[in-house]
């Protein structure tokens, strides 16, 4: 018989606090000069459209294969998008994919291990704090492209 530790948050506060992270993402999204959202880099770095296009090939479609607890191998960039408003509806749609699927998971499923993509076999609740941490991790990117353009970002803390 399983039992569950104590929770420090809740199912529904962790979907919260991804979302706040998802809306500010959307933000910055909104705020790039189109032509800059594709082309602009700075030391190598992917251009934000090329992040944006790792975000949405993780945060939906991981979501899915681990609630259908089908490892599904990673695609990035299947959908060759062209416009900046492409991807904004991407996004939209992602989110609502993600807020279907996550009413989905029981408090027992994130103590479970899935093997994401097919590679990283670890508990579900380390791969959603993974998708959480990328997402910040590459709109940090964005905060330095967006400050080279000389385009002030929102606070980080609005979410």
């Amino acid at each position: 018989m399983k039992t569950l530790e104590a929770q420090v948050i809740t199912s529904e506060d962790l979907l919260k606090h991804w979302q706040g992270h998802r809306a500010l993402t959307r933000r910055l999204i909104e705020l790039f000069p189109e032509k800059d959202f594709f082309e602009f880099s700075i030391g190598g770095m992917r251009p934000f459209a090329k992040l944006v296009d790792e975000l949405l090939a993780i945060a939906a479609p991981a979501l899915k294969g681990i609630v259908n607890r089908e490892a599904q191998p990673y695609t990035e960039g299947a959908e060759k998008l062209i416009f900046k408003a492409q991807y904004l509806e991407k996004w939209d749609e992602a989110t609502e994919e993600i807020n279907k699927y996550w009413e989905q998971l029981s408090i027992e499923d994130f103590s479970e291990t899935f093997n994401l993509f097919g590679q990283y076999e670890f508990p579900i609740i380390q791969n959603i704090l993974y998708f959480i941490d990328n997402e910040v991790h590459h709109r940090g990117q964005a905060y330095v492209y967006l400050r080279a353009l000389n385009i002030e970002p929102p606070f980080f803390w609005e979410r």
